[in-house]
């Protein structure tokens, strides 16, 4: 179980957030602060397990608190709440889990909580040792703004042209790189080249289908053909990652 602290300045806010936490089988106890320094109160009475933040706050913005914990022997797993995008680089330098924008969907809410219950115990096995988890990070242009995304939300990739589309679970963006060169790259993320116009995140693969004549994998509910040439490698890392009882 999962014992989380909410912090917002705005009390709807928190009891819209709370409510939604309560509801998630993996949550514990929850906790609510209105400020900051309430905030860092709550930390030195509960045992707390990651932290909901608002980044926006008077006195003590959420970013300055994520500062203060990141010095904590085991800093709780932080993911920032905001009705804003302009602080998500800032946000994943402090090694945010997570980004959440207001207002806060339960199934993206879930998707927090799970990353949040798949990180390590001991978090310098992932982030070389210096108690931070920082995923990677892409800045994506979209209407011309400039957003940041997380490479491991990236659930698949589509070649268009000397373009690639990279597709979420929410939205899909076109960058102007070609998918050969994303193929390279993120090779040692966990993506799989599966047809000369997709690249898909073994992480996100949800099916696989192997017909006579055709097949295909099911990523964030699109079905995606496997072509023949690809077809070898994709069996290959089926074998590696088949369940096998001990000999």
């Amino acid at each position: 179980m999962v014992n989380v602290l909410v912090v917002d300045d705005e009390l709807p806010a928190v009891e819209a957030l709370a409510y939604l936490l309560a509801r998630d089988e993996r949550i514990g106890s929850i906790y609510k602060a209105g400020s900051g320094a309430e905030a860092l109160r709550a930390l030195e009475s509960h045992e707390v397990d990651a932290l909901f933040l608002d980044i926006h706050m008077p006195s003590l913005s959420g970013l300055d608190i994520a500062r203060v914990v990141s010095r904590f022997s085991r800093p709780p797993a932080v993911v920032f709440v905001t009705a804003d995008e302009d602080k998500a680089v800032q946000a994943f330098d402090l090694a945010a889990v997570d980004y959440l924008l207001k207002p806060v969907r339960a199934e993206r809410l879930a998707e927090s909580v799970r990353r949040i219950c798949e990180l390590p115990d001991d978090r310098a096995d992932r982030d070389g040792g210096d108690g931070t988890a920082r995923p990677e990070v892409i800045s994506v242009d979209q209407g011309g703004v400039t957003k940041m995304i997380r490479r491991d939300d990236i659930r698949y990739v589509q070649a268009q042209g000397d373009y690639a589309r990279l597709h979420t679970a929410e939205s899909s963006y076109l960058v102007r790189v070609p998918l050969n060169d994303l193929e390279r790259q993120w090779k040692q993320a966990g993506y799989l080249r599966i047809h000369r116009s997709y690249l898909v995140s073994m992480d996100h693969i949800q099916q696989v289908r192997l017909g006579s004549g055709r097949a295909s994998v099911l990523v964030n509910g699109a079905e995606l053909p496997v072509s023949r040439r690809h077809l070898p490698a994709v069996r290959d890392k089926l074998e590696t990652t088949r369940v096998r009882p001990r000999g």
